[in-house]
């Protein structure tokens, strides 16, 4: 989860020159709906450190259970907040790793281990990564229903690739061709929003694959390029660098200085959804990295009974997205869009996802 799209503070995006960067309050910070823990992991991404070299290697599941070991030692230490309602949530790459990290809290709790944790209510995942070949597969057919290559391009390619768009035969040059053709009609597209500026890196055009940027091929210049005056999203993005890297405030946090086994994850939500939990999932509409479509796909894998239909749900007296209630037993799932939304919906619809989450945390309908 992102700490300044929906945490207490925001940057402000004036010049970047000024010093320190300038922060503002958020008018929209979930922070004023719960207590939030904003944790970086696994340890040696952001602010999280290990003190031992064994303490960097990590994996999926490494990954959870070490997150679920944090949660019990943070709530051991902090017991005020035992009776609070517990919910894990994460976006993005986390939408893989926060059922892995229910599923090992609830382990704990049925071993009586987890004492600690023994109020866990539910999860949120948002523009959750799942299975990472089934999103990108599933690019294919959100690029046809945005209007972004033909009916007879969509066609043309679900048939010679036969629904299979990453690992694709190299002998099936037809199905490459239809590849190339998708790539030159999406390549020059902002794969977190579609209809946001697009911002190319200083990169070489080579270096972009069928789906999009090869950003392991970005190096550390890439922070150092100057901001321009008018910022597009990526520029933005580079604030948090900057922020994060100034040393007072690394100094301000004690920051100290230091230097994928799971494929799908579906399996878990399936198991998830025979417990007594809440889960809420939702997707910006325009996000091409993890379109709608897969994840509305792996929902309805789980086969699980709708017990309130798809209709659309509102803030500001607008339709702000649509959604739909599933129910089995004592588990429920709430799935949303966010219209207009990109990845991550936080960040381009502050106001919608406020007004959402603040509904579901209540019991509310959306």
């Amino acid at each position: 989860m992102k700490l300044h799209f929906f945490g207490p503070i925001s940057f402000s995006f004036t010049s970047i020159t000024e010093d320190p960067v300038e922060l503002v309050l958020n008018p929209y910070s979930w922070t004023t709906l719960a207590n939030i823990i904003f944790l970086d992991a696994p340890a040696g991404t952001g602010f999280s450190y290990s003190t031992t070299a064994v303490g960097y290697n990590t994996s999926d599941t490494i990954h959870a259970k070490r997150a679920s070991e944090f949660l019990h030692k943070w709530l051991s230490t902090h017991r005020k907040f035992l009776a609070n309602p517990l919910y894990i949530s994460g976006d993005s790459y986390s939408g893989k790793i926060i059922p892995i990290i229910v599923q090992e809290i609830i382990n704990g709790i049925e071993a009586g281990t987890e004492l600690p944790l023994n109020n866990l209510k539910g999860y949120v995942i948002g523009d959750p990564v799942t299975n990472e070949k089934e999103g990108l597969n599933s690019r294919i057919e959100f690029a046809h229903r945005m209007a972004l290559i033909s009916n007879r391009m969509y066609e043309s390619t679900k048939r010679n690739c036969k629904g299979e768009y990453v690992d694709v035969d190299p002998n099936n040059q037809l199905c490459l061709n239809n590849l190339q053709a998708f790539k030159e009609c999406t390549s020059r597209l902002d794969d977190s929003h579609i209809l946001a500026p697009a911002c190319v890196p200083r990169i070489n055009h080579n270096e972009q694959t069928t789906f999009g940027w090869d950003w392991d091929s970005v190096d550390d210049n890439f922070l150092s390029f100057p901001f321009p005056e008018s910022l597009c999203r990526v520029d933005r993005l580079r604030y948090s660098v900057v922020w994060a890297n100034d040393m007072k405030v690394r100094k301000a946090l004690n920051i100290r200085e230091g230097t994928k086994d799971v494929q799908r994850a579906v399996e878990y939500h399936r198991n998830l959804s025979q417990k007594s939990l809440r889960a809420f999932v939702y997707s910006g509409d325009h996000d091409l990295s993890v379109p709608y479509v897969s994840t509305e796909a792996w929902i309805e894998s789980l086969s699980l009974p709708i017990d309130d239909d798809w209709k659309p749900w509102f803030s500001n007296n607008q339709v702000a997205g649509y959604t739909v209630r599933y129910s089995n037993g004592e588990y429920h799932l709430t799935y949303a869009t966010i219209k207009g939304g990109g990845h991550t919906a936080p960040e381009f619809n502050p106001r919608e996802c406020f007004d959402m989450i603040k509904r579901w945390l209540e019991h509310s309908p959306l």
